[in-house]
């Protein structure tokens, strides 16, 4: 914790809590400006773009790994567990992509969201305050606050800057199968009819569709995240209050048995949210090939 917040004596749960929700920030405004504004886009999350390249560039290195490996024997663990989820990937955009050259494209994009995505949620299984104590020591000498959060997915900037590349990706393909004068006809004909009177009630509800599918898909898996990573610090807590008393031990048998416990069931809840994430990109994509 930095001095300013811990004092002469050890944090509150509250304190404690509000450091561990910081962001490692650089602000970037000009004049103080954009302390003023509602929305402050002067500040720029360093650990959430961080992790996400590092955890990026791994996943893209475990699936080349997997194709640079891939023989046509009898395969071993890691060929066979990549090629299962490959296939799996596939199978899922055969039903709801029926464009087979699309799929060239698509499949291999939401394998590539699916493996990443569950890395950056897989962050939040380390324990609480280990990288962030590991920066404490370097990050005031940097020109930062010792503020540092891992888990990328945990940020409502990462999830909706996936959810608005996936809404790009739709917008690609809506104009590539339809053309680009057949989806300004959709845009302004669907979904109550081709009448010139219901023209700007179609345009509003397909805005206003695009706007639900794009926030919701990023907002779903930001709230999923987030709540995992309050609860991981409500837990650390209670080792943080251990003591020789009853009360005490109590505590730090309780931060253990609630830690593996919560632990476990987060695997279940990074690997699904990973699995929602990646079906909603296939499901919105081929949406796109369809035609009102």
């Amino acid at each position: 914790m930095s001095a300013e917040t811990a004092g002469a004596h050890g944090p509150t749960a509250g304190e404690y809590i509000q450091h561990h929700l910081h962001h490692l920030q650089k602000d970037f405004s000009f004049n103080n400006v954009s302390q003023h504004s509602i929305v402050d886009f002067s500040l720029f999350n360093f650990d959430s773009v961080f992790f996400s390249l590092v955890l990026g560039s791994l996943g893209c290195l475990i699936l080349w790994m997997a194709a640079r490996k891939a023989t046509s024997g009898v395969p071993g663990r890691f060929q066979a567990a990549v090629e299962i989820l490959s296939e799996m990937v596939e199978n899922q955009a055969k039903g709801v992509i029926h464009n087979a050259k699309s799929r060239k494209l698509i499949s291999p994009l939401a394998l590539t969201v699916f493996v990443w995505i569950f890395l950056m949620n897989a962050m939040d299984m380390l324990p609480v305050d280990l990288i962030p104590q590991i920066w404490h020591s370097a990050g005031p000498s940097l020109g930062f606050k010792d503020y540092m959060r891992v888990v990328p997915t945990a940020d409502l900037s990462t999830t909706l800057g996936l959810s608005t590349s996936v809404l790009l990706v739709c917008l690609f393909y809506n104009i590539k199968i339809k053309g680009l004068g057949g989806w300004a006809h959709e845009l302004i004909a669907a979904p109550f009819g081709d009448h010139w009177a219901l023209y700007p009630v179609n345009f509003l509800m397909q805005m206003i569709e695009y706007l639900a599918k794009t926030v919701s898909h990023g907002m779903r898996l930001f709230g999923n995240m987030f709540a995992g990573e309050l609860v991981f610090m409500l837990i650390a807590l209670m080792g943080g209050g251990w003591a020789l008393s009853a009360t005490g031990i109590g505590l730090a048998i309780g931060h253990v048995v609630a830690g593996t416990v919560w632990t476990l069931f987060h695997i279940l809840v990074i690997t699904l949210q990973a699995f929602i994430f990646m079906m909603l990109t296939l499901i919105y994509t081929g949406q796109a090939h369809d035609a009102h």
